[in-house]
């Protein structure tokens, strides 16, 4: 990249945080408990009025910076795992005001709550029944799907008794009959292992550091990934599961569903922080697994466990459903939910795929079932992964005509994007890779990712044309450069990633949403070197 080149990307960095570019600038330096400088230390600046957060990294001498912070009291932090330090509360930060903090580390204990679910996976105590392998349906199920163990298993003790009702909630009112029934003896086995290794009387130790494997399972990121940034919003559900992803509309507000029984879908101002709930006027859970604004200004919603889609006018705030059913009955699938340019609503999951026709109110069925990825391609054409080891990639064009085209690695496809090219990317999420299509010349390609379990999941392509995916296993986010076929990784600043989607907005930033930790947010790609 030429040096003007660089110098653009620098200053859009420092000017796309959240705020104007008249805003506060803090500053300083991290140090380790040997008192050298300490690379990789989240920063972590929250807004006490709005709750919303600014998250930078410390580079190879220590040093980070934030810019264009708007006016306001901060409470600012370190977050690096096996550290401590003192935080800086009620920092009064003014527009055109430039504060310098330090911190200094101390060593501190590692949590079974920091580890990734990777890092679990290979550290929990295991059971003759629960080897949390692939095997598992305790692992598929609590492990990696709507949640893993960090936030909802390894920060409270619970008896068995406690576990019986967590577990019993999640079958009867979270799922709300999606999906395989969990059955009574089911339950019980689940019960079983999580009271032996989350109970009072668990056998593992208190810090997973003091376990002789764990110092090889701690991943290190380059320089280069020291220059993201995050910014959140506080977005904790208010009943059942948190935020699932954001969308950005055309008037620049971003949209978030609230997926088990949270049964409602929210309006983000970015700017201000500012929330407007537009709920289900029912109770029973509805499963809102999917958002997306149309071009009429009107959004539509999944609710997966009722096998309907949904209409919402956010002026008048009225919602209208569709049920979606078969010929003989049978629910359609409501899982991922897209518009495209003639106005058709699709939505993948369950038996096949649907399409919907708001003028005459009809679903047109296409026989592909466990689709997952929705995206809306080139030509009129929507494209679909089918989320099974070996699932393929599945193209339905403007006249209604249907192909498969099967992938080399039977990886088990779960998201996939349409590049401006018409190029077609997706996730391999068992198979740890990123694949590529060409749907010109009909043939793949497929990029291997580092780690152990790269396990990719949210997929997204930035303006430069480069992929970004979650890792839901190792708790990263990773670039790949099509180009050069060359794969960077940046830490995140919790665990248990649990990003589902991303989407691009007008400003060049990616949103998502993390789910297990309550919060809508989006990270700025750097510049590509």
């Amino acid at each position: 990249m030429r040096l003007a080149e660089k110098l653009l990307a620098t200053l859009t960095l420092t000017l796309s945080l959240a705020g104007p570019a008249w805003g506060g600038t803090l500053t300083g330096s991290v140090k380790g408990p040997d008192g050298a400088p300490f690379m990789g230390a989240f920063v972590v600046a929250e807004n006490t009025q709005n709750r919303m957060t600014v998250n930078v990294l410390s580079d190879q001498q220590g040093r980070y910076r934030m810019a264009s912070l708007p006016a306001a009291t901060y409470t600012v932090r370190i977050r690096a795992i096996g550290y401590r330090s003192d935080p800086h509360p009620d920092l009064r930060l003014a527009a055109d005001q430039s504060v310098s903090l330090d911190f200094a580390l101390q060593t501190g204990a590692v949590q079974w709550s920091d580890l990734s679910t990777y890092q679990g996976k290979q550290l929990l105590p295991k059971t003759k029944n629960h080897d949390l392998s692939f095997q598992d349906r305790l692992f598929t199920s609590c492990f990696q799907s709507c949640h893993s163990f960090q936030k909802t298993m390894a920060s409270t003790p619970w008896d068995e008794n406690g576990w019986r009702t967590r577990v019993k909630y999640m079958r009867d009112v979270i799922m709300g009959g999606e999906g395989s029934r969990m059955s009574d003896e089911e339950v019980e086995d689940f019960v079983s292992y999580l009271t032996f290794a989350f109970g009072p009387g668990s056998p593992k130790p208190s810090s997973p550091a003091a376990m002789p494997e764990y110092k090889s399972l701690v991943r290190s990121f380059p320089a280069e990934a020291m220059k993201i940034v995050y910014v959140e919003y506080d977005f904790a559900g208010s009943k059942g599961l948190g935020p699932w992803s954001a969308v950005e509309d055309a008037a620049g507000m971003m949209w978030i569903p609230y997926y088990g029984r949270g049964n409602e879908v929210v309006r983000l101002d970015p700017k201000t922080g500012a929330l407007t709930r537009f709920p289900l006027p029912f109770q029973k859970t509805a499963g809102i697994h999917s958002a997306i604004p149309a071009p009429d200004g009107t959004v539509w919603f999944t609710e997966a466990a009722m096998g309907k889609i949904a209409r919402l006018n956010p002026r008048t705030k009225e919602i209208t459903e569709y049920e979606n059913l078969l010929s003989d009955g049978r629910r359609g699938g409501a899982h991922t939910i897209r518009v495209d340019e003639r106005g058709y609503a699709w939505t993948s999951g369950g038996p096949v795929i649907s399409r919907f026709d708001p003028e005459t109110k009809k679903f047109t069925h296409f026989d592909a079932g466990g689709t997952y990825g929705n995206v809306v391609g080139k030509n009129g054409e929507q494209w679909f992964t089918v989320f099974r080891d070996d699932g393929p990639i599945v193209r339905i064009t403007k006249s209604g005509a249907m192909s498969k085209f099967y992938p080399p690695t039977k990886g088990k496809p779960q998201r996939l994007q349409v590049d401006s090219d018409g190029i077609v990317w997706f996730s391999e999420r068992r198979g740890g890779k990123i694949g590529r299509f060409d749907p010109k010349s009909e043939t793949f390609q497929e990029f291997p990712l580092p780690g152990p379990l790269p396990s990719p999941y949210a997929l997204g392509i930035d303006r430069n044309h480069m992929i970004w995916y979650a890792s839901h296993e190792q708790d990263t986010l990773g670039r790949l450069n099509p180009k050069t076929g060359e794969v960077t990784e940046y830490p995140f600043p919790h665990s248990e990633i649990s990003m589902r989607e991303f989407f691009l907005d007008s400003q060049g930033r990616m949103w998502y949403g993390s789910t297990a930790n309550g919060k809508i947010g989006y990270f700025i790609p750097p510049p590509v070197q």
